[in-house]
């Protein structure tokens, strides 16, 4: 086999732009602003990583010899901020600058990976990284692989099989940890070989009031539904509230709220009697369906 690297002249002259507009990575950081409100932060450091990849690029096209930028990542955060989403988008970026042969997103948990039984775990996780090789293999509460106490656990058979395939074929296949913050910190403090060779840590922060009121008035637009003002108002004192409680889940439970008011106001209609509705009936959610949740009778 010849290795030998051709010498490039440092004249050389590579276009950047035209480089960036044929990897189309404009359209899915694109995506990314159209489908996660705020998260600024995160989609900086989606860009960061995106450029250091696009120049690695440039780089190779001149045979400028460098070792791959660490790719596997980890994603901490509260539920419902947008760490899968994020994560589609992370892989369709490394397809579309070669980093992946196929681009697709698996998302798997501690279930998928950890047998039951001696000589259950080991099948479990190779077919799991047989199906996701090519792309980005995305462990969901990752830090539920790890448990110190109980010695007749078999995560930590499923961690070393991880291990050996995030440095082996490193080139073929992403692994993206995500989860809670503390208990991800934790999760790194307890298997450093892991922290090692995961080289970008991206957090992800709670959604605020405001940015809360923005996704939902995107998720009534794609429901077509629509609040009255004085739903708008309750619906606000509502996330107020729900921010408070324990398991708020962010975007997911904003979600949920909506269904549920959805299902109120259609127990409305029905008990009103009327024969006959019109469109704004239909699409329309009010202050009461809103005013109903358990939350305004604590």
């Amino acid at each position: 086999m010849n290795t030998t690297t051709e010498k490039v002249p440092e004249g050389t002259l590579v276009n950047l732009r035209e480089e960036y507009q044929k990897s189309q990575i404009q359209e899915v950081l694109d995506q990314l602003d159209r489908e996660l409100i705020g998260l600024t932060p995160v989609k900086t450091r989606i860009r960061e990583i995106a450029a250091l990849l696009l120049i690695d690029r440039l780089r190779r096209s001149l045979n400028l010899t460098s070792t791959t930028p660490g790719l596997h990542m980890s994603f901490t955060g509260s539920p419902g901020t947008g760490k899968t989403s994020v994560a589609i988008r992370m892989a369709d970026i490394l397809h579309r600058l070669n980093y992946s042969r196929k681009g697709h997103l698996l998302t798997v948990t501690r279930d998928d990976l950890v047998g039951q039984y001696i000589g259950h775990t080991a099948p479990k996780t190779k077919e799991v990284l047989k199906q996701a090789m090519g792309g980005v293999l995305f462990i969901d509460e990752a830090y539920y692989l790890y448990k110190p106490d109980n010695e007749r656990d078999y995560g930590s058979e499923a961690i070393e099989i991880l291990l050996q395939v995030m440095e082996n074929q490193r080139d073929d296949l992403v692994i993206v940890f995500a989860g809670y913050k503390e208990k991800m910190d934790d999760f790194y403090r307890s298997n450093p070989g892991l922290s090692s060779r995961v080289a970008n840590h991206v957090d992800f922060p709670d959604y605020s009031v405001e940015e809360l009121i923005s996704i939902s008035k995107l998720m009534l637009q794609e429901q077509q539904y629509r609040f009255t003002p004085e739903a708008d108002r309750a619906f606000y004192d509502y996330i107020e509230r729900r921010k408070q409680q324990p398991l708020f889940a962010n975007a997911r439970s904003i979600r949920n709220a909506i269904d549920r008011a959805r299902m109120r106001q259609a127990n409305r209609i029905f008990a009103s009697g009327s024969k006959v509705l019109t469109k704004a009936d239909l699409v329309t959610l009010q202050a009461e369906d809103i005013l109903q949740s358990s939350l305004f009778a604590q």
